[in-house]
């Protein structure tokens, strides 16, 4: 979630850091779930990217949801740029393009995660069209070039963009033109942060298949059936990918620590102001050698938003967040949660897909994350069809979802929210195949029929 946290003690010692990340253990019964889900702004007139200024801009959507909720505005130099519920946790935030994201408060059943969204689309819709906007739920947009995108008023992401092309060849799509979802999982102790890390990195690309459906740039084919995982293959590999030390002897929350101290930093926020030291590592600005604060130490709140500005498949916090995944219409988001919960959330299940991924190695490992935006379910890892794996998963974590037997008010369990995901494994294809044979057939060559059919 992109609110930059603000604590400003001065780090003495590389134990803090590792401390921070400690803090984040619960016990079982505090295991919480966090989504997260980003979709894609159109104006419901021609289609077309809504910019940030003007009476039926992003601002004016913002500001009108303000209103309807009563949640505290975030604010950037006069601009408003997101929303946080003081009450709930949930936050609204705008990504580089105006994508639009809800960060949803942490729960404890996938039916909540449901609920959530589903109060969230209401109250989008409400404020959203009759502004005349629209939003799409795809991992790319579909049909817009680079420049048309507008660029949303903050400061971190004017520094990234400057940065990012010096570093890859898809940074600024990234930024501008891709939809995920997410969710944020938690851990009881090292150990169990460990295990489950490695395996929801190593069955990422199993994600990245079952939701991918990002196969049209500007208004054609790709060739690609996830090219928003595709983009994150170049877009700064110092900072993104399948983290193979997690898989090495001695991995735990200090080894954490050595990776992030050396990925590249982007800013540094004093007040309202970003302060660009694109490049630098924290390590450096650890030891007091950063060339824009000379002999001054890192605070509690520059290590959070570095944390933040690392892109790994998986990524550590006070908690996992699972990164694999396009956006999707509103139909399959929880089955995102659900998915993750199923596998990481229950031990037998855990112990099962330990046991499909731990004869796997580095290499292996990579290249399925490789293969897997091209090829889909037909990307291989050693002598196994991805598809297989991730049939096995499905049952994996249907059976931990009925074990968890969180019940909803008609007596039924987590498990129907992989019903979506059941149906793409019956028919053998990913949502992205699906979109391309419609673009073949009923859609007569043209990406439009997506903005009714693919739209929240």
């Amino acid at each position: 979630m992109a609110r930059d946290q603000i604590d400003m003690t001065p780090l003495q010692s590389r134990d803090e850091l590792v401390a921070w990340f400690e803090a984040g253990s619960k016990p079982e019964s505090e295991f919480r779930i966090g989504t997260e889900h980003e979709k894609t702004p159109f104006t419901l007139d021609g289609h077309k990217p809504v910019p940030y200024e003007g009476a039926r801009g992003i601002g004016a959507l913002l500001e009108g949801m303000k209103l309807l909720l009563g949640w505290e505005p975030i604010m950037e130099r006069g601009n408003i740029i997101g929303l946080y519920d003081v009450t709930g946790g949930g936050a609204i935030s705008l990504e580089p393009g105006g994508q639009f994201e809800l960060s949803g408060a942490p729960v404890e059943t996938v039916h909540q995660t449901q609920a959530e969204l589903m109060a969230h689309l209401a109250q989008v819709r409400e404020i959203a069209t009759p502004l005349g906007i629209g939003f799409l739920g795809l991992g790319m947009t579909p049909s817009w070039s680079r420049a048309q995108i507008p660029v949303m008023p903050k400061g971190r992401y004017k520094i990234m963009s400057n940065y990012m092309p010096k570093v890859g060849k898809y940074g600024l799509d990234m930024m501008f033109r891709t939809c995920t979802v997410q969710t944020n999982l938690d851990f009881s102790s090292e150990a169990d942060m460990v295990k489950k890390l490695r395996v929801s990195v190593a069955l990422q690309p199993i994600a990245t298949a079952l939701f991918a459906n990002s196969p049209f740039t500007e208004g054609k084919p790709n060739g690609l059936l996830s090219f928003r995982s595709e983009i994150w293959r170049d877009t700064d590999n110092a900072r993104s990918g399948m983290i193979p030390f997690a898989f090495e002897d001695g991995m735990g929350f200090e080894r954490y620590v050595d990776y992030a101290l050396d990925v590249p930093m982007y800013f540094v926020k004093r007040g309202d102001e970003y302060i660009d030291v694109a490049g630098s590592s924290f390590r450096d600005f650890f030891a007091g050698n950063n060339k824009a604060f000379p002999g001054q130490r890192p605070t509690l709140s520059d290590w959070a938003n570095h944390l933040s500005t690392i892109f790994p498949e998986v990524r550590l916090k006070r908690y996992l967040e699972m990164r694999g995944a396009d956006g999707v219409p509103w139909g399959r988001l929880p089955a995102l949660p659900a998915f993750w919960v199923g596998l990481l959330y229950d031990n037998d299940s855990l112990d099962g897909a330990w046991e499909i991924i731990r004869h796997w190695t580095a290499p292996e490992r990579q290249a399925l994350r490789d293969d897997v935006p091209r090829f889909g379910f037909k990307a291989r890892i050693k002598d196994r069809y991805l598809f297989e794996i991730a049939k096995e998963c499905l049952i994996l974590s249907h059976a931990g979802l009925r074990r968890r037997g969180r019940i909803d008010h008609l007596g039924r369990d987590e498990s129907r929210y992989l019903e979506p995901l059941e149906r793409i494994i019956e028919c053998g294809r990913s949502p992205a195949e699906e979109m391309l044979e419609k673009f073949n057939g009923p859609w007569k060559g043209s990406v439009d029929p997506a903005y009714q059919e693919y739209a929240f």
